[in-house]
C-alpha cells in the first residue's frame, strides 16, 4: 500500500523553488539561442541546469530511500529497494 504522502513532502517548498529556478535557467538558455550567443556560453548554462536537476533528483531519491524504502513494511522493502535502484539506473543512463 502506498504511503499517504510522498517522502519529499517536508522538502516540497524547497524542491519547488529549485525547480522554478531551473525553469528560469532554461528560459535563459532559450533567450541565449534566440540572441545567437556564443556556443560555449550556452553549453555552460546547460551543464549548470543538468547539475541543478541532478541535485533535485538526489534530494528526491534520498527522501524516497528514507521514507518509502526504510519505512516500508518488512514484506515490501525488497520491492521498494528494487524500484529505487531501477530509478537510479534510469538517472545514470540518461547521463
Amino acid at each position: 500500500m502506498p504511503h499517504a504522502h510522498p517522502g519529499y513532502i517536508d522538502d516540497k517548498q524547497d524542491l519547488t523553488r529549485r525547480l522554478r529556478r531551473i525553469g528560469g535557467q532554461v528560459g535563459g538558455v532559450e533567450r541565449m539561442v534566440e540572441e545567437e550567443r556564443y556556443c560555449i556560453d550556452i553549453l555552460t548554462q546547460i551543464a549548470a541546469i543538468r547539475s541543478a536537476l541532478d541535485r533535485v533528483a538526489i534530494e528526491v531519491l534520498d527522501d524516497h530511500a528514507r521514507h518509502c524504502v526504510i519505512d516500508a513494511e518488512a514484506g515490501r522493502r525488497e520491492e521498494r529497494t528494487t524500484e529505487m535502484m531501477d530509478a537510479v539506473a534510469r538517472l545514470l543512463k540518461s547521463r
